[in-house]
């Protein structure tokens, strides 16, 4: 008795499947994508030209050394202490001239937020741990009192975290990122941040 051949599969219109469903999820699917504050860089300086200067008061020196001590202007600190310290620092308001600050005034330290620099220097040998620490730290300075002037200026507004996070969510409107963007812009102009990392380096 002879055998039967098994019947073959046509699989000649797995492709035009695959293709069709190929189409289907890059025609649905949705791509988030974050938007942050449109803000106009500036102009590039002559080269000849020298960047003008910033007063040593006004640069509060961050460094931490291989063994992943933190310095902060030349003294040991403790991670714990380091918001409070850079808080203090870009609230001073040395001069005079901030009228929202209330910082101490010490005319030893910066004299504006608009002028206060933090400059934050690690080692090759610091720890990848000691360094997101510091960052966070730090941003969080920052956050702090933004949060304070919110609340001072927009109370019935979300907590500041909270309105950028809107703003830079895909899925928020493009209402609320207008209604948005000015409060954020003036947080900001209120406190920038000006944190200058330079290059690691090894001792």
């Amino acid at each position: 008795m002879a055998k039967r051949s098994a019947p073959e599969v046509n699989a000649g219109s797995m492709a035009d499947i695959a293709f069709l469903l190929l189409i289907f999820f890059l025609v649905t699917t949705t791509i988030e994508t974050n938007q942050g504050v449109s803000a106009k860089l500036p102009e590039r300086q002559p080269p000849n030209q020298e960047a003008p200067p910033i007063k040593e008061k006004n640069v509060f020196m961050v460094m931490v050394n291989e063994q992943d001590q933190l310095l902060v202007e030349e003294e040991l600190m403790g991670i714990e202490d380091l918001r409070e310290a850079a808080e203090d620092f870009l609230d001073n308001g040395g001069d005079g001239s901030c009228t929202y600050c209330q910082g101490v005034k010490d005319p030893a330290s910066s004299d504006n937020p608009n002028k206060a620099v933090i400059s934050l220097k690690n080692n090759r040998g610091t720890s990848y741990e000691m360094y997101v620490a510091v960052q966070n730290e730090l941003q969080a300075a920052y956050n702090s009192l933004r949060e304070r002037e919110r609340k001072r200026l927009y109370p019935n507004e979300v907590e500041w975290r909270e309105m950028w996070a809107q703003y830079n969510a895909a899925k928020t409107s493009d209402a609320r990122k207008e209604a948005l963007e000015p409060k954020i812009k003036k947080l900001q102009e209120l406190f920038p941040q000006k944190l200058s990392e330079a290059d690691t380096q090894r001792d």
